[in-house]
């Protein structure tokens, strides 16, 4: 026959053949608890049963983190419904075929009462006991507790490892598709501690469970024996005995194992490594540790009385391990340590016009504690994260901002670092490499040990903490960040506010020439039969300088085309740019809603300040300082206000007066966006919660 070409039948599909193991195993526990088994069948079943608690023992020791095991908690149900159905079925057999012998209900309860027990039943009932005990009041509580904390921190922790989720995606170090499945991390951590926190719960009920069946078994065997077959009361209580406490300890021993692995999965620290190497590299990693303990050891082997070989042999032991551990150290150090190659140093040459240098456009200086961070021989995690930010910075503005230069600056703090534009510190702060940065919301429930400071892009309060707080830290509310996070969302910041500062008239040519690969005719209207280049490069400067991107570039080109005959200047050409884009500004400061809620002029600060422009010019530049110290302090506290409410502050200005108030009020609040009536679309409802110049 040709092996080859057996097939399985239709009706059963490969792919749902695995799918059948569960409901599979499901039934035919129910079905041990119904049926009789023959003692062959429980010898299988009891086999399997340990075999599959060993299994789970050592799949849980080389577990790396517990979302890697993210069946146990349904594994622990399954395993304890087995011992139960088991304990079932064995009650069955010894009630109704002890009186036979210990081999009545199989061969592996006759070994555990014999052969582990010493066939004596008093020793049994002790050992069955001391098993529970330990199993019931240490392991099973123990582990139990945990998951039932780890729930609870869990489930505590979830909005600030959203928030560090939603704030690496907004730096551009992170992607959607990247950012999804961490949100899925954190979902299934939360899912996965609650329901070891639920499944505690069965192992619990089975240790009790475990102590009843032995109790009945022992009585109900006492009452079959003596009644049922005439058996001596000594007789009887021996056959029964050890029959129960056999199946006992058959069913408790692996579940002391199942407890043991549930207490690993639950209290472990997730990193690297296994529990195993964790074990080994942080016990066994200091040589002053072993030494000590070589001599406390050695020192108990000479009192008198002791057993003297046990202790030297251990202390020998222990000595040799941290000499060995010493030795290891001495040569990874002695590697380090090597004097660098001696070069000689080479003659000075002739200054020339190659060493005047031009100057980086962005520039990212960084002392030498943060090298690491910027070494592709060393990770470079912030190298990766600058190119996600300068793409997301592509997509969302709407042009390829300037690579950034980065270089280490021994003239900084070894922790500062320094973002320079066109050869001009714009922005600096410190990190501290291998610390994590708690940022402060505004929601937190209580402070944290470190060196307190402030987030460098948003000014936030913050503190600097170890990495092993970082849990605790965002169960509190914190949003923390990495050190790379921290330069990178810094950078990310500052790049935004001097975008149009990036977009210089080679950034201006090369958007036009992409532009123009899809639409030639377009840009061939446009520039330079309509426009100069410098015109277009100010009306994209003065978009970004307020805050609007300019990846619709196809409505600003045609508006420009449109307008180019009649308008030259670039501040009204940017008015007219506005309007056409009225759309896509509304939805960058409004995202959903449909109702705006703005802040308006009062009608008399309005008719005082059209006066105002239309006696100085469009510049503004003679309005009266009583006025103007008028309109700043109403209008801050009108944004103060629309914060407090929870909205952008937004100030609605009839077209003539836009210009002129957005440049007037920028200095003082940078966050206010100014829009003209003609810039929200007709399908927009307006609300005005805020009147500047008079009451609401």
């Amino acid at each position: 026959m040709n092996i080859n070409s057996m097939k399985l039948p239709a009706w059963v599909p490969i792919k749902h053949t695995k799918a059948l193991a569960a409901p599979i195993l499901i039934v035919m526990m129910l079905a041990m608890m119904v049926l009789p088994l023959p003692a062959f069948a429980l010898d299988i079943l009891f086999s399997f049963n340990i075999s599959l608690s060993v299994i789970v023992l050592l799949t849980a020791l080389y577990t790396v983190k517990p979302l890697d095991f993210v069946a146990f908690p349904a594994v622990l149900l399954v395993s304890t419904m087995l011992r139960l159905s088991l304990n079932v079925a064995s009650t069955r057999v010894v009630l109704t075929e002890g009186h036979t012998g210990p081999d009545a209900a199989g061969k592996v309860i006759e070994a555990f009462g014999h052969f582990l027990i010493g066939g004596n039943y008093t020793v049994g009932i002790v050992v069955f006991i001391i098993l529970t005990i330990i199993n019931f009041t240490v392991v099973t509580k123990g582990a139990g507790r945990i998951a039932e904390v780890g729930a609870r921190f869990t489930l505590d922790a979830m909005p600030g490892k959203q928030m560090a989720i939603d704030a690496d995606l907004n730096a551009g170090m992170i992607g959607e598709p990247e950012a999804r499945a961490r949100r899925k991390e954190v979902a299934q951590e939360a899912e996965f501690y609650g329901a070891m926190d639920g499944a505690s719960k069965y192992v619990r009920g089975d240790a009790v469970a475990g102590i009843i069946v032995t109790v009945v078994n022992i009585v109900g065997g006492l009452v079959v024996g003596m009644i049922q077959h005439d058996l001596a009361f000594d007789m009887a209580l021996k056959n029964y005995t050890l029959l129960a406490i056999g199946d006992g300890l058959v069913a408790q021993i692996p579940s002391l194992i199942i407890s043991t692995a549930a207490g690993v999965v639950v209290s472990r620290v997730a990193n690297d490594q296994d529990v195993g190497g964790q074990l080994i590299n942080q016990l066994f990693a200091k040589p002053e540790v072993l030494y000590l303990t070589a001599i406390i050891i050695g020192g108990m082997g000479l009192i008198p009385g002791m057993p003297h070989v046990a202790f030297i042999i251990i202390a020998a032991m222990l000595a040799g391990a941290g000499y060995s551990v010493s030795q290891r150290k001495q040569q990874a150090g002695a590697i380090a340590e090597l004097p660098a190659p001696v070069t000689t140093p080479q003659e000075i040459e002739e200054a020339t016009w190659q060493d005047i240098l031009p100057v980086d456009t962005l520039g990212l200086e960084v002392g030498y504690r943060l090298i690491p961070l910027v070494d592709k021989g060393q990770g470079g995690e912030l190298l990766r994260r600058i190119k996600g930010i300068r793409k997301k910075f592509a997509q969302e503005v709407g042009f390829l901002s300037p690579p950034v230069h980065i270089r280490d600056n021994l003239e900084l703090k070894p922790s500062a670092y320094r973002i320079a534009l066109k050869g001009v510190e714009i922005g600096k702060g410190e990190a501290t490499f291998g610390q994590f940065l708690a940022i402060n919301p505004g929601m937190v429930t209580g402070p944290l040990p470190g060196l307190m400071t402030t987030d460098p892009a948003f000014g936030l309060p913050a503190v600097w903490i170890e990495s092993n707080m970082r849990e605790m830290a965002q169960t509190m509310g914190y949003t923390v960040v990495d050190t790379g996070t921290v330069i990178a969302t810094h950078l990310n910041h500052l790049i935004t506010i001097h975008a149009a500062e990036l977009l210089g008239r080679q950034e201006v040519q090369q958007l036009l020439d992409h532009i123009g690969k899809d639409a030639p005719k377009l840009i061939e209207d446009l520039v330079p039969k309509a426009l100069p280049l410098g015109t277009v490069q100010k009306v994209l400067q003065n978009l970004l300088i307020e805050g609007v991107h300019i990846r619709d570039m196809r409505t600003i080109i045609e508006t420009l085309a449109e307008h180019a005959p009649r308008v030259q200047e670039p501040n009204e050409l940017t008015a007219i740019v506005r309007i056409a884009l009225g759309r896509a500004i509304v939805q960058q400061i409004f995202p959903t809603e449909s109702e705006l809620s703005v802040m308006t002029l009062d009608t008399k600060l309005e008719r005082l300040l059209m006066q105002a422009m239309q006696a100085s010019g469009p510049e503004g530049g003679g309005i009266e300082p009583g006025l103007a110290d008028t309109l700043i302090t109403q209008t801050e506290n009108a944004a103060r206000h629309q914060e407090q409410l929870g909205l952008t502050p937004v100030l609605l200005v009839p077209g003539p007066l836009r210009a002129l108030l957005a440049r007037f009020l920028r200095r003082a609040m940078p966050q206010l966006r100014v829009l003209s009536h003609a810039e929200v679309p007709d399908s927009k409802t307006i609300k005005v919660t805020s009147l500047v110049g008079g009451q609401a």
